[in-house]
């Protein structure tokens, strides 16, 4: 018996084997969680689920961009039909125009920054409320993806990391409204994976080589390392921790340059 067995959970985000989210769903998988996932458009379907394919069981597949009116309502009205309630959700979406991750701040412009914002961070909170029908009562977790530029300044990151501060602050207000029904909500600070999305920031390579270099563990940390954390977040033995920030980075953040 695995710590998420009979726990039914909806993992946003995978997209391919370099995803965090595939990660997450690995290590939910290995732990008997029952998964469903979304893809973003035609296009997606097809490696999502190939990917799902890797995983035995019974696995709800179904689109769902945060973007398009109307998605995400279908999106769990098609999966509490299949499922019927949900212990879970992660929440692995990101996006900012690749010429918003690179030179200066202060040329962002207000479309870019709209988008960024939208998929980045406002989706949490369509997605909380879209699945609280399902989750209410039932001690169920969600967990979102940050990252350390959301409080200090990361060469490049730019608009991304300001839609991951309002990210890790939606956590904290959507754990205060959600918690009274038995919802928690927490987010994980991952340190830099090369992922596809990543490697739009640019000189990326960069960010990885000096938290090797300097990080504590003197290491990088991968999709394991966060999908290990992702299960702890939803399983019962982390039931008294909402609102919170949770680092996976190998001790990156508690250095002071």
């Amino acid at each position: 018996m695995g710590l998420m067995s009979g726990k039914n959970v909806v993992i946003f985000g995978v997209a391919n084997k370099r995803s965090i989210a595939w990660g997450i769903a690995q290590a939910l998988h290995r732990e008997g969680a029952r998964l469903a996932l979304n893809y973003q458009n035609d296009r997606m379907e097809e490696p999502v689920r190939k990917l799902a394919a890797e995983l035995p069981g019974d696995t709800f597949i179904a689109p769902c961009d945060v973007t398009v009116p109307g998605d995400i309502d279908r999106f769990f009205a098609g999966l509490g039909k299949a499922m019927g309630h949900l212990d879970g959700l992660v929440h692995s979406i990101a996006f900012a125009k690749r010429e918003e991750l690179g030179g200066n701040f202060v040329d962002t412009s207000w479309e870019g920054y709209q988008l960024a914002q939208q998929v980045s961070a406002w989706s949490l909170i369509g997605l909380t409320k879209g699945a609280l029908p399902l989750m209410e009562g039932r001690d169920a977790g969600v967990v979102c993806l940050s990252y350390y530029g959301a409080e200090k300044v990361v060469q490049n990151y730019n608009v991304m990391g300001v839609a991951k501060a309002a990210l890790e602050s939606s956590t904290r207000y959507l754990a205060n409204d959600v918690g009274p029904k038995g919802v928690r909500v927490n987010a994980i600070s991952a340190g830099p994976i090369k992922t596809v999305s990543a490697m739009g920031v640019s000189d990326f390579g960069s960010l990885l080589d000096n938290m090797a270099q300097k990080a504590p563990l003197r290491r990088n940390v991968d999709q394991g390392d966060v999908g290990n954390t992702a299960v702890f977040l939803l399983s019962g033995l982390a039931r008294g921790i909402t609102g919170q920030t949770i680092y996976v980075d190998a001790g990156y953040s508690i250095l002071g340059a």
